[in-house]
């Protein structure tokens, strides 16, 4: 399994009972999680002092209840390479739980950042053409470009979007460094594919259901091997890397290192690697499980 173990504006303090007490920089938060199906006493004090606390509903979704949270505050995360500016990241307590993180990526943020630098090193004059997918608020964008890579970053979401670019502008990274897309991925993908447009590293964090800007629907059991297929015709023909996320209980680190490997890997050789990520609970031995990755790598 692969750790997200490098952060210090974030750690789970404590887990219990359905859920995981949270610090996300001066804050605290309880957030529902279906992974934690233990129970403990409760004893950190964080559960009592909380700045917000996400209460599910029997009946689905939920509610925030606030206790001294601000509207709005920022984190800051480090990649490897003490030459990298900290990246910035405007958090928020939204629908659905989120904050406009999901902190375990930052395992694959450091991945991606070595090996652009990597490459980069070899030609300091070279920017890797990078392509995220289903790009979010832009934690991979970010890291990419931070590295060096120019991003083509693309989600159905012009809010999402948005507030990438007010992470982007936080982080101080320059304004050339990334094509801001508000599209539909798979269509997306199907026009690139035609305009003949090649690119050196390929991130995807497909969601397990979701509508495009035009009501477009997206099954991720149905749809993302012919996806990932679809995405493979645009590597480059010296490739740095191809990455995929998922977070559906279906899609196990097996089944995405077979789809990559018939993918990709069956025409292209290289290596494929697959594993859970995870995030440690501060002061046990305890690795939550935060969903699947699988990559490729010439």
């Amino acid at each position: 399994m692969w750790i997200a173990d490098r952060w210090n504006d974030y750690e789970v303090l404590d887990t219990s009972s359905g859920e995981k007490l949270e610090r996300w920089g001066d804050y605290t938060l309880v957030r529902p999680d279906p992974q934690v199906i233990w129970d403990t006493p409760h004893e950190h004090p964080g559960w009592k002092t909380k700045n917000g606390h996400y209460h599910r509903s029997s009946r689905g979704g939920g509610e925030w209840e606030f206790f001294d949270l601000p509207e709005e505050w920022t984190i800051q995360y480090s990649l490897p390479s003490p030459s990298l500016s900290p990246l910035t990241f405007h958090l928020k307590p939204f629908a659905f739980k989120h904050t406009g993180i999901f902190p375990e990526q930052a395992v694959n943020w450091d991945w991606c950042s070595e090996h652009i630098l990597a490459r980069r090193a070899k030609d300091p004059s070279a920017r890797p053409k990078v392509l995220n997918l289903f790009a979010y608020t832009g934690g991979a964008t970010l890291c990419a470009a931070s590295s060096g890579a120019l991003v083509t970053h693309v989600d159905a979401s012009k809010g999402m979007v948005t507030w990438a670019k007010e992470n982007s502008t936080s982080s101080d990274l320059p304004g050339d460094s990334v094509r801001w897309l508000v599209d539909d991925c798979v269509k997306f993908v199907e026009r690139e594919i035609r305009r003949g447009n090649r690119y050196d590293a390929i991130i995807m964090d497909p969601p397990s259901y979701g509508r495009g800007p035009k009501g477009e629907i997206w099954k991720i059991e149905e749809q993302v091997y012919h996806l990932i297929t679809l995405t493979a015709s645009l590597l480059s023909d010296d490739p740095l890397f191809f990455l995929i996320n998922s977070y559906t209980t279906g899609l196990q680190p097996a089944v995405l290192t077979y789809m990559i490997k018939k993918a990709i890997a069956h025409t292209r050789g290289g290596s494929v690697e697959s594993a859970e990520i995870t995030l440690p609970v501060s002061g046990t031995d305890l690795l939550l499980p935060c969903g699947a990755s699988g990559r490729w790598e010439p």
